[in-house]
């Protein structure tokens, strides 16, 4: 049975920052648009406040979510835990995204490890807070982070990565704009 919680409390603040991939899912305004669900990983969300978070995004091969947090800002946010007792917590809110022409970008990037993937950061006004069971769950056994991301992204210029974005992360599949150009 899922209950809610009116806040991220310090309890659910901890447990999430010891779980080691989210999820994140997103949908555009229009009923005939695509859903996205993309999984998280590294150390690369953190709890602001009570009702606030944000993650680091990083270069990839698409960029659903940021369109859609463009266009009307409705995000989730799951963690279960694959390891220990078994457990499930949700973020339900409204996101912005903040690209490197934002006054919080600097902010926000002081507090993740430099990575030169960094496209973006999705910040997170929280208006819901539940947990589950999760009895459901499998566990699975943590090997390690892959690093193939960061690897890709060492290798490339500043402006190779613009170059990159422009090219791949301009728009939704459904067409929506994403990235802006510069980002």
């Amino acid at each position: 049975m899922s209950k809610r919680h009116d806040v991220i409390t310090p309890e659910i603040s901890a447990w999430i920052s010891n779980q080691r991939i989210f999820f994140v899912a997103t949908g555009p305004a229009a009923l005939d648009g695509h859903i996205d669900l993309s999984p998280k990983g590294g150390d690369s969300f953190r709890v602001l406040g009570p009702l606030e978070a944000v993650y680091q995004d990083f270069t990839g091969s698409g960029a659903e979510t940021a369109a859609h947090v463009r266009e009307n800002g409705r995000i989730v946010v799951m963690f279960c835990a694959f390891e220990g007792p078994p457990k499930i917590v949700r973020l339900h809110g409204h996101a912005t995204l903040i690209t490197d022409e934002d006054s919080l970008y600097t902010e926000f990037a002081q507090m993740f490890p430099t990575n030169p993937g960094t496209r973006a950061f999705v910040h997170i006004r929280v208006d819901r807070v539940s947990d589950s069971c999760g009895f459901s769950v499998p566990l699975y056994q943590f090997q390690s982070q892959r690093d193939t991301l960061d690897r890709w992204a060492a290798t490339k210029t500043p402006e190779e990565l613009k170059a990159y974005r422009a090219a791949k992360n301009r728009q939704s599949i459904d067409g929506l704009p994403a990235l802006p150009p510069q980002a």
